[in-house]
């Protein structure tokens, strides 16, 4: 793949709303072997189409990223649901320095840009959103991901109740790394393979969790090449949103993955949101299946292949 190619995509954009540039090479950080944006060389696209994210520190970031990278004659098309962040984009392009036109379409704000003769203003935004060290935290973090400024309070339950573990296992949907961390303080645990979609998260993980037992990778759960097998146990704190909409088909789709890569008698300890149906699907892949609890409005189980 070339280090500078001609155009890219950011995110899947149906093409009811926008044409996808010819030969454009996906840059999303939240599909694994995608290019990195902040790797392309400045000026050197000469389109750009950004399904913009909906956070406003992450939307501003991945902006001013695409203006970084856009060619002085180039042309970035960037578009979001009016109701996720759409409604603000030619008010961001401006604070940028650029100026758009826009329009709407099926609910969307489409707007298109070139980039601006003076990067002050792209150079900020890339800062305020830039991987960085939360000293409160202890942790390398950065804004989009999930949790990114605090422990999420579904993972500090499952750490308060879960027990030292032993041998080899998985976290899935690892994220930075906070519930890694934990596990891998019993050393009893041989090996913890950490998985999440999410590259930033990954590369955060990778600084959080300096432990020679950690394999850290980044890639979709639902669809791992060589997942690991035999397990003794997995953890995770599974995600349930896609693209800003809840879908329970995706932590139901970590539990089966778990009981995959689990031997007979592994464990699989997980904490959900107390209204995700996950009972069902535990129970038809788990030969025992033991609550510990709700708080807070999460619920953690034990369920033992």
């Amino acid at each position: 793949m070339p280090s500078s190619p001609a155009a890219a995509v950011y995110g899947t954009v149906l093409p009811a709303l926008a044409d996808t540039p010819a030969g454009a090479v996906q840059v999303s950080p939240l599909m694994p072997g995608a290019a990195s944006l902040e790797a392309m060389e400045a000026g050197s696209l000469a389109s750009m189409l950004m399904l913009a994210p909906q956070g406003t520190l992450e939307r501003r970031y991945a902006i001013a990223q695409a203006l970084r990278a856009l060619a002085p004659d180039g042309r970035l098309t960037v578009l979001a649901p009016k109701d996720k962040g759409g409604s603000r984009l030619a008010g961001d392009l401006a604070a940028l320095g650029a100026p758009c036109n826009e329009t709407a379409r099926r609910h969307h704000r489409i707007c298109v840009a070139g980039r601006p003769a003076d990067l002050g203003a792209v150079e900020g935004a890339i800062a305020e959103g830039a991987p960085r060290y939360l000293e409160r935290l202890g942790l390398w973090t950065q804004p989009g991901v999930f949790s990114w400024d605090r422990v999420d309070a579904g993972t500090a339950q499952l750490m308060e109740r879960m027990p030292a573990l032993t041998g080899r296992g998985a976290d899935l949907g690892c994220g930075l790394g906070v519930l890694a961390a934990r596990v891998l303080q019993s050393p009893a645990v041989s090996a913890l393979v950490l998985v999440d979609n999410d590259r930033r998260a990954v590369e955060a993980a990778r600084r959080n969790v300096d432990d020679a037992r950690a394999d850290i990778r980044w890639a979709d759960v639902r669809a791992m090449e060589q997942a690991p097998a035999d397990l003794d146990f997995v953890v995770m704190n599974p995600p349930f949103h896609v693209g800003g909409a809840e879908d329970r088909a995706l932590g139901q789709a970590f539990i089966r993955q778990a009981a995959a890569m689990l031997k007979k008698g592994g464990v699989l300890w997980i904490v959900a949101n107390r209204h995700l149906p996950y009972e069902a699907v535990l129970a038809e892949h788990f030969a025992r299946v033991t609550p510990h609890g709700e708080d807070a409005g999460f619920k953690v189980h034990e369920a033992r292949r």
